[in-house]
């Protein structure tokens, strides 16, 4: 098996992150006393569910968009870009978790990190379609 791999596990890292925070909401709903199917309740829940739902929210944009701008773009600052997203995320959610207000430096950098994948790659598609 030659080749890069880099994409790929930048793409699994996202998609572990993302595991790792359903588990924390599922913590979450012990410590809280909030029951399932229920999503409100005790305000601490409710932004570990957030936060959960939230990166699937950007997770739906970034997996298309990281992919097709590695591919065409470029492969290297596409990766370098999907772990800048992963970090976001980080900072998204240990925002989030502390107070609802602390959010916006991760939600600020994932929107900015998506739209240059989103942008860049429609940009690059049309210019060689031209």
């Amino acid at each position: 098996m030659g080749g890069y791999h880099e994409l790929e596990i930048v793409t699994l890292l996202a998609l572990f992150e993302y595991s790792i925070l359903g588990v924390m909401v599922g913590r979450a709903r012990q410590t809280y006393g909030v029951e399932a199917p229920a999503t409100t309740g005790n305000p601490d829940f409710e932004r570990y569910f957030r936060v959960h739902e939230n990166t699937l929210e950007s997770l739906i944009v970034f997996i298309p968009a990281v992919w097709i701008f590695s591919l065409t773009v470029s492969y290297h600052f596409g990766v370098a870009l999907g772990l800048l997203f992963v970090i976001a995320r980080i900072i998204y959610a240990s925002g989030y978790l502390r107070a609802a207000a602390k959010r916006a430096p991760g939600a600020i950098a994932t929107a900015v990190i998506n739209g240059i994948l989103v942008l860049g790659s429609l940009i690059w598609i049309v210019i060689k379609a031209l």
